[in-house]
């Protein structure tokens, strides 16, 4: 099996494959191709601020920000851009290299894109790459960002298309991919994954990642989110993903998009350190760095800074291209088992 080479032929049976191996044979895979194209000891912080919160017309049965569900949220409009400005400064001081705007849309008007356009343009002249999300976008929305200087746009599939249907009524799994190839198409790099715990199974999971690794060009950005279960969604009462098999998902992600910076996203204020540190291992290396996602809670920066001290790992200075290092021969064609021969 070729590991460790960026390809976009899988078969959904080699994923399940992967999924299959024993979970120390996984890990051991995943950290030598991990080294192979990354710094194993560096972690690409990026924030995340909502710029626009609630009244979602969505039904996206995990989300707060939905206006279908009672969850208490509060809808605040869009923010004005000195705000946005004075958030982008102090997470750049508290060591982010790239900063991430939503907002609760469905796909933006040409007014709130204007205004959002600036933002862009303002967080990049501070020095940091930008991200956005904002729902669907058609080709001329996408290029308009572009032409600003945004760099990712995030835009995750969720889950595999088969359980779609289960999460989300209001739009399709292929205006997903619409936005993702107009996305692409500008020239925008893809930040794009899913979330666990939603009540899918083994082969769902292997599914998305296939769907993922099999799209025209990787993800540059690859985040893997933990179900922030939310009083008043319909999935709030779940059952959580076990953290081992968290940790294995990081891992097919990262034998499968070898070259893409895999997330570590929402769900880590519920993660031990130990689970955290696995998924480091399994070839985790980047997080969203701050005390809230939107508008759920995440680890704080504190508590970050003293796992990186535990663990001995580095914030990534400027996030760019990976570093790739030589590979050795032996790195190729491994023998992962039958399946994969």
């Amino acid at each position: 099996m070729r590991l460790g080479e960026v390809r976009t032929d899988w078969r959904l049976e080699d994923v399940r494959a992967l999924f299959a191996l024993p979970f120390a044979d996984l890990l051991f895979h995943a950290q030598r191709v991990h080294r192979d194209n990354f710094d194993p000891n560096e972690v690409q912080i990026s924030t995340l601020l909502s710029i626009k919160t609630g009244a979602c017309p969505e039904d996206c049965a995990y989300c707060s920000q939905s206006i279908r569900f009672e969850t208490g949220l509060k809808s605040e409009p869009l923010l004005n851009l000195d705000e946005v400005m004075q958030k982008a400064r102090t997470a750049r001081a508290n060591g982010a290299t790239r900063f991430c705007m939503g907002a609760a849309y469905r796909s933006p008007k040409p007014k709130q894109l204007a205004q959002i356009i600036e933002m862009v343009k303002g967080v990049r002249e501070l020095g940091m790459e930008t991200c956005v999300t904002l729902g669907m976008l058609n080709a001329q929305q996408a290029q308009d960002l572009k032409d600003a200087g945004l760099d990712y746009y995030n835009h995750n599939l969720d889950t595999s298309e088969s359980y779609y249907k289960e999460i989300i009524t209001t739009r399709t799994y292929q205006d997903r991919l619409d936005t993702l190839q107009a996305v692409r198409d500008a020239g925008i790099k893809v930040c794009c994954g899913g979330i666990l715990g939603m009540g899918e199974s083994e082969l769902d999971r292997a599914q998305l990642l296939h769907t993922l690794a099999t799209l025209p060009q990787h993800p540059e950005s690859v985040p893997v989110n933990q179900l922030m279960q939310v009083a008043g969604t319909p999935l709030h009462g779940s059952k959580k993903v076990e953290p081992l098999e968290f940790v294995r998902t990081i891992a097919v992600a990262r034998l499968l998009m070898p070259r893409s910076h895999v997330r570590l996203s929402a769900g880590r204020s519920d993660m031990s350190d130990e689970t955290q540190a696995l998924c480091f291992l399994a070839g985790a290396n980047s997080i969203f760095y701050g005390d809230k996602l939107l508008t759920t809670e995440n680890p704080d920066e504190n508590h970050d800074l003293g796992l990186f001290e535990k663990l001995g790992i580095r914030r990534e200075e400027v996030a760019s291209a990976p570093a790739r290092c030589e590979r050795r021969a032996d790195h190729r064609n491994l023998p992962v088992g039958q399946a994969l021969a």
